[in-house]
Order: C-alpha cells, then structure tokens, then sequence
C-alpha cells in the first residue's frame, strides 16, 4: 500500500499530546515538533486519524519539502513533486502560504509561482493543453516556508478539527474543543470518578470528557475534505466509520456536571450536549462555583475560570478563585484542574500546583494548574 507521509498541526503546547494520541492509536516513529506532529501513514489512515484525534487542528498530507532560496527553485522543485499521484485532473486547488525568516518572503508570490508550478506539472502529466478545469474535488494546498526550507502539503481534514458539529450556540469567548478535550486528556480522568466543571460555559469541557469517557471518536459527526478525494477509497471511509462505532462504549456510565452561574449559558450548554447525543448523559445546573460542595470522593475538576483580565472584573474574580481554594482543602481527595491567566493564581487559590503546563487560549498565554488529589 502506497506510504505517505501525513502532519497533524496543532496550538502551541498541545503537540506533545497530540503526538501521544498517535502513539495511543498504533503509529510508531512519530515526529513531535513545534506545533505538529509528523508520522508515517498510508490513505486509509487519512480517515482514521480525522476521526480520532481530539487536540489536533487539522490533518495535512505532506507531498514534499525542500530548500527554496529563489522563485527559480521554488518553481521547478515544486513542479518535481508528484501532484498527479493526489490530486485529479479536475480537481480545484487553491494554494495558501506563509513564510518566515526566509529570502523569499513575499507570500503572494510563493503562492502564485506555486500555483503555476502545480497547474505546469499537472497539464503535463493529464495531457492537457488548454487550461485547466478546477471543477472537481476540493485540496487546499499549503505551501510554508520557514528558515528557507518549503513545506508543501494539502489538508485533507477540511474545516478545522474543532468544529465538530455539535456547537449550535456560544459565549462571548468559548474554549476550542480541541483544547478542552487537551485539559481532559492531560490529566487521567477516563470515565470511572465524578467529573465537574464549575465555569462550564457552552458546555464544551463536559461534552468533550463525555466523548472521552464512552471512547466516542469526535469527528463522529462532521464531514473531511477528504472523503471526496480517489486515492482515499470510499471503503477506507466505511471501515473508518464502522471502526469508530465499534470502539465506542455508548453504555459505559459515567458522572459530569457542568455548572454556571449564567443560565442563559446553562441552556446552551443543554441543546450543544443534546446535538452531540450527549444531552442525557452529562447534567447542567446553574450555580456559583463558592457553593459547590463534593459529596463523592476522588472526584475531577476540570475548568476554565475567568482570568479577571478587565479591571472591574478582577476583584470579584479572585474572590471566587480565594473561595474555591478554601472549599476545595477540605476535599484532598479530588483532583483540580484549572486554565488561567491571572499571574498571582496560586497566591489567591492558596495551594501550590502539583503540576503546571504552559497553554495558549487563543492568542493568551495561560498556565494549566494541577492539582492532584490525595489516593
């Protein structure tokens, strides 16, 4: 079977748990760098791990790389790939780049020299003499060049990994699913205890542990760029899908609430539970996170609090982190694990995180702090 060579790109600081979540799925000799992870695959992989991988951003077939100082090079080590091989003489390709400490800096240019080169190779391979169509299967082709050296690849996810087709409604600034699902897998929480998120927003933590907890592969419920392309069989797509229901332990119980103090933000959390057919397994109660009170023992908190980054907020905001603290050193038993930018969080939660982990919220630097609790 033809080998590939397949990137799973991911947020700064999730590429090590992505590259274990490969590992997790049976590939060996996976490459963890800086945002992505690099493995060797074959097509039927291309559906697997769209499937599966939860912290991933997107899923990127690498065609080749090389060192580009010129146009010149750039064009004719471009025009050298074998694009025949994925893409079909119909097929629309758009080219999108970016580049970084590199001679040739000029994105638009790479793109359009990249797109010649591609259409040259193509016209010659098909037999083609006049233009070509485009009116066939979709490949976003990328081409990033950092320190001179080009990556060309072609994204076979589509829309990002995140958008997994559950969220019909959200806050003012809802977690990627992709991250949420990383706060869930960082720690080793997979079903068996309570599980509890006191600013649940959206609801997009629960749902995501509620995925994890039944083994349910999140790309269960969405559509890949991929499923239209002919190298990727429709029976690898089949086979895929059939291995994801499988693997999934829809009766496994399992204990998560979500908890908010705004039930405009309880309400939506409902309907994206029950669009992902999670709507009676996970519970949603409006309450403030002071007023928790764990009844089990060696139960998970697992949040995102707000950071306090408005001044009027942050009074209020490391109150309700200086009140949980108090709460939470009368429940050594639970595990607490909490995304934040508040710089003094430890000062005001009282207690020294077993375990930090640096992690951007979108463009913030945020610590993850954990907490573990007592056996």
């Amino acid at each position: 079977m033809q080998k590939i060579t397949l990137i799973a790109t991911a947020a700064m600081g999730l590429e090590g748990i992505v590259g274990q979540e490969l590992r997790d799925l049976g590939y060996e000799n996976v490459q963890v760098e800086n945002s992505r992870a690099i493995f060797e695959a074959t097509p039927a992989d291309i559906p697997r791990v769209n499937l599966w991988l939860r912290s991933a951003d997107r899923v990127k077939l690498l065609v080749g790389k090389f060192n580009a100082y010129s146009f010149d090079e750039l064009f004719e080590e471009t025009k050298a790939l074998p694009w025949e091989k994925f893409i079909t003489e119909d097929g629309e390709f758009p080219v999108v780049g970016k580049s970084k400490k590199s001679k040739l800096y000029s994105v638009p240019d790479c793109q359009a020299i990249v797109k010649k080169a591609i259409v040259e190779r193509m016209k010659q391979k098909y037999g083609i003499a006049n233009r070509l169509e485009e009116t066939g299967a979709f490949y976003r082709v990328e081409v990033d060049i950092n320190k001179d050296e080009a990556w060309l690849t072609i994204d076979t996810s589509g829309a990002g990994l995140h958008k997994r087709g559950y969220r019909v409604g959200q806050g003012e600034a809802p977690l990627k699913e992709t991250l949420a699902a990383a706060l869930v897998q960082v720690t080793n929480w997979r079903g068996g205890a309570p599980f509890v998120d006191l600013f649940c927003g959206s609801g997009t933590i629960p749902i995501e542990a509620a995925l994890i907890g039944q083994n349910i592969a999140p790309g269960f419920n969405r559509e890949f760029a991929s499923e239209q392309w002919s190298f990727v069989s429709d029976r690898q797509w089949e086979e895929a899908f059939q291995e994801a229901e499988d693997k999934a332990e829809y009766d496994k119980p399992i204990d998560i609430t979500g908890m908010d103090i705004d039930p405009k933000m309880i309400e939506i959390s409902k309907k994206n539970a029950l669009e992902a057919g999670l709507g009676e397994l996970v519970s949603f109660k409006q309450m403030q996170a002071r007023d928790f009170k764990p009844r089990d023992k060696g139960g998970y908190i697992i949040s995102n609090p707000p950071y306090g980054e408005r001044i009027g907020d942050r009074k209020e905001v490391e109150e309700t982190y200086r009140q949980l603290g108090g709460v939470m050193k009368d429940h050594p038993t639970w595990s607490v694990y909490l995304l934040t930018a508040h710089p003094q969080f430890e000062k005001i939660y009282g207690t020294t995180a077993t375990k930090k982990r640096k992690l951007f919220n979108g463009f913030i630097e945020t610590t993850y702090y954990q907490f573990f609790g007592k056996k």
